[in-house]
């Protein structure tokens, strides 16, 4: 069997440069193809967990992503009226979790992995793929096309590939939630900079935390049935959409103080919340899955980046150690579908608490993010098919 020597990793985002790091790192040649021109800025911040972090150690990426964030170890989760039903600083034993604005995490592993000779080659947008006994053929919307061993689709939620791979492949699913964020000034709320804040309120949930600055950042999940009128979401003006914010978190503490001290410039409406269901094939000959294109989880499980990550270097490994794409991918797919699958189901079931007001029992730290975060690869260790 020939071993897998070079790869297309389609979709430049986060899983795209983690993936062709591992696989750089694993004695494959990948180049990276994205479908903007150009690095996107904007967009909202996200959290890279321990688990995470861990991965990016493998590929030697951590720093960079450490440095482009800011380190939050702890976390509070309350209802909206100020009361707290569960703290802590963190799990034992394991880093910081570092929240990251997803444009500044882009950057940091884009500029990580081109400074290890990965090539990144943008306006590349996938339309399809054709497979040989001994190869794969990418092409691209602008007439080009790109051969290698393996094709890997790291090109998100609405992904190509796994439409090539699985025509019949589930799209993505409406949670039931929108997500809008902004920023708060001189609100007189000044939480621990080493803390996110979690507060379920009776009409929407809020998440916090500080920044640098001293502004407080701040996201709602709001309760909203009806998908069509979610995706409209982002059609609705920001100062109407700040007016309504102000009247869902009128009677939450500090939800009211929040929306108050903030201006509707500085807001983002991320429109519908979105998941992936159960992907029935990750794979299909030489062409493969990872990250949000085969399991993307609700925002809730703060998992979604780092299990991507997670893929990337797991999948990496596969292909070192088991000779054949299929079974590569296979062993690969083994792996990995049970851990993002519960942490999914976890997710969802946070959604719910979410439209419900809060958690129906105490929270117990270790046993909500025990599994999860204290997750670690071994690189060293050897994967048998």
């Amino acid at each position: 069997m020939t071993p897998v020597r070079t790869a297309l990793v389609i979709g430049g985002g986060i899983a795209g440069p983690v993936t062709a790091l591992a696989l750089r790192k694993a004695g494959i040649d990948a180049t990276v193809y994205e479908a903007h021109e150009a690095e996107r800025d904007g967009g909202a911040a996200l959290t890279v967990a321990p688990n995470g972090l861990n991965a990016l150690e493998v590929i030697g990426a951590a720093d960079a992503v450490r440095a482009a964030g800011r380190p939050v170890p702890g976390m509070v989760m309350g209802d909206g009226k100020g009361h707290r039903f569960a703290e802590f600083a963190g799990l034992p034993g394991l880093p910081a979790s570092h929240v990251v604005a997803r444009a500044d995490l882009n950057r940091a592993l884009h500029d990580h992995a081109a400074g290890q000779g990965v090539a990144i080659e943008h306006g590349k947008r996938l339309t399809g793929a054709e497979e040989t006994a001994d190869g794969v053929t990418a092409r691209f919307d602008d007439g080009t096309t790109a051969t290698a061993d393996i094709l890997v689709g790291a090109d998100g939620i609405r992904s190509t590939v796994r439409g090539l791979i699985d025509p019949a492949a589930p799209g993505p699913e409406y949670t039931g939630l929108i997500g809008i964020g902004g920023f708060a000034s001189g609100s007189g709320v000044t939480p621990d900079p080493d803390l996110m804040y979690f507060a379920f309120g009776a009409r929407a949930f809020l998440g916090y935390w500080s920044m640098p600055d001293g502004r407080v950042a701040w996201f709602s999940n709001v309760p909203e049935p009806d998908a069509a009128t979610a995706f409209a979401s982002r059609n609705i003006p920001p100062a109407a959409w700040l007016e309504r914010l102000r009247g869902l978190h009128a009677d939450d503490d500090p939800g009211a103080a929040l929306l108050r001290h903030s201006r509707a410039e500085d807001l983002f409406v991320l429109g519908g919340i979105e998941i992936m269901p159960r992907v029935p094939r990750w794979h299909g000959g030489r062409m493969v899955l990872v990250g949000d294109s085969a399991h993307a989880p609700s925002p809730s499980s703060g998992q979604g980046a780092s299990l991507a990550i997670e893929s990337a270097v797991e999948l990496a490994r596969c292909l070192r150690d088991v000779p054949g794409p299929s079974a590569a991918f296979a062993a690969y797919e083994d792996l990995r579908r049970p851990r993002v699958e519960a942490i999914a189901a976890a997710a969802a079931q946070t959604n719910k608490e979410k439209s419900a007001g809060g958690p129906a029992g105490p929270v117990d730290p270790e046993r909500m993010f025990g599994f999860v975060q204290r997750f670690r690869i071994d690189w060293d260790e050897r994967v048998t098919a």
